[in-house]
């Protein structure tokens, strides 16, 4: 069997910074308030005048990616994409991004979680790897949450936008990628205990 490694890593994020005292205007809250609870002092928003999307953004960070790796973008031979914001809901963002990026006919697919999104995409890009079904693998996280979260303060102060992507590869020394065993607890899930938590946080 074989195992994975991180090869090469990207990020973006839009060059819009909101800061505390911006989200001030917007609701009722104060930067003392957020820092205290959640430590976040600023986030960062996607232009409207920009043409950054989700997929853009992946896109962006892919590059760094694959150019940090050493690997020549026909070498990925496919894509996973972590997103709960995606451009559109059909066709997804990774056969998005493989278009933008003009990479050759590959599999791609789309993970629809939240937070725990990025750690999924991994643990499946890690299966696809022991198996030797795929040798190198896009594996991305990108969100567009301000233009996905209506002005609520349970989620406006903690949202940011970004994309991130790591390429995870086949490697032939047997260095292992750390295993990250994956649950879901199903039962924080119900309505009742997220409208609890969240009235913790306010």
């Amino acid at each position: 069997m074989f195992n994975s490694r991180i090869i090469g890593l990207g990020h973006y994020v839009p060059e819009n910074v909101v800061t505390n005292d911006d989200l001030s205007k917007l609701i009722d809250t104060s930067d003392s308030w957020i820092q205290e609870r959640t430590g976040i002092k600023e986030r960062r928003w996607i232009d409207p005048k920009s043409d950054d999307t989700t997929s853009t953004m992946a896109v962006k960070a892919s590059k760094i990616a694959i150019k940090k790796s050493g690997l020549n973008k026909n070498d990925i031979d496919f894509i996973i994409f972590a997103t709960l914001s995606p451009d559109m809901y059909f066709p997804g963002g990774g056969v998005r991004v493989q278009d933008m990026l003009d990479l050759p006919t590959i599999g791609a697919l789309d993970v629809r979680n939240q937070c725990s999104g990025f750690v999924y995409a991994m643990s499946v890009a890690d299966q696809f790897i022991k198996t030797g079904m795929y040798k190198n693998i896009l594996v991305i996280g990108s969100e567009n949450h301000s233009g996905l979260f209506t002005v609520d303060m349970s989620k406006l102060f903690r949202s940011s936008d970004y994309g991130k992507s790591i390429i995870s590869a086949n490697n032939e020394e047997r260095q292992k990628l750390q295993k990250e065993n994956v649950k879901l607890e199903s039962e924080l899930l119900s309505e009742e205990k997220v409208l609890s938590e969240q009235r913790k946080i306010l």
